[in-house]
């Protein structure tokens, strides 16, 4: 997908179909949600900013899924 193309609620699910877990951040906010059983309505209100917009970034590593941005979760990640 391009980075300039807007993604909304009905691209969610191809974003975490091979995902195993979500972990959606929007400031000191961190939620996760386990995706083996389905990707749930809120797990993917928790990945959309208030314009309904997907929020940014958004990262897949391995089975993981990093929506929104948040200092402790992305130095867990990345380090």
């Amino acid at each position: 997908m391009l980075a300039s193309k807007k993604l909304n609620a009905e691209h969610c699910p191809d974003i975490t179909a091979s995902a195993s877990q979500l972990v959606a951040m929007k400031g000191k906010k961190v939620e996760s949600f386990d995706l083996k059983q389905g990707l749930s309505d809120e797990a993917i209100a928790a990945m959309l900013g208030p314009t309904g917009n997907l929020r940014a970034p958004t990262i897949k590593i391995g089975k993981t899924v990093l929506v929104g941005y948040n200092d402790a979760v992305f130095e867990e990640h990345f380090n």
